[in-house]
């Protein structure tokens, strides 16, 4: 009897152990953490369309929100012929703070939305002219990620930049590397 009340009383034990180290190994690996990216995309301004080349570096709080930071520049410019004169257009640089809610659909698997403010510089040159403008923009887009073995994995997005005093908008759509830490 002694015995068998023992063997109870372990097995109790053990019962209430295992969900406490279950719970434990959830917390460390939760999604919480530093991240960066790395990623190439297409922005498409207004008549411009240029090859980007992103960097943003990111704090997720928790499963669900974050905030992330984003500088950009244009890998090459766009040239068109616009009223019979030949323009070349030059994304110069662009950066942008966002906050970033996360949706978990899958291990390691998220859906993205974020929304934010941010900045672009721009220069256009023509028949021997150029000139340089900056202009503020809200931001907003979508966008998923995976990670594959739970810190390196790929990030695909769309934003869109409403920019300010109307000045028009603008589309971008990335694809590239993501780094948790």
């Amino acid at each position: 009897m002694k015995n068998a009340l023992i063997a109870a009383a372990s097995l109790a034990a053990i019962a209430a152990a295992v969900p406490a180290a279950a719970q434990a190994q959830d917390a460390a690996t939760t999604n919480a953490g530093a991240y960066v990216n790395l990623n190439l995309g297409i922005g498409s301004y207004g008549s411009a369309d240029v090859k980007v080349i992103q960097g943003r570096a990111g704090y997720r709080f928790n499963d669900w929100i974050g905030v992330e930071g984003e500088l950009a520049t244009g890998l090459d410019s766009d040239k068109d012929t616009i009223s019979g004169v030949r323009v070349k257009q030059t994304l110069k640089h662009e950066a942008a703070a966002y906050l970033v809610g996360f949706a978990p659909i899958a291990a390691n698997t998220d859906l993205i939305a974020r929304v934010g403010y941010g900045t672009t510089k721009a220069k256009v040159s023509a028949a021997g002219v150029s000139a340089s403008d900056s202009n503020e923009s809200f931001n907003y887009g979508v966008g998923a990620q995976h990670r594959f073995d739970g810190v390196n994995g790929v990030r695909a997005d769309f934003t869109r930049q409403e920019f300010n005093n109307g000045g028009g908008h603008a589309n971008v759509w990335t694809v590239g590397y993501t780094r948790k830490f």
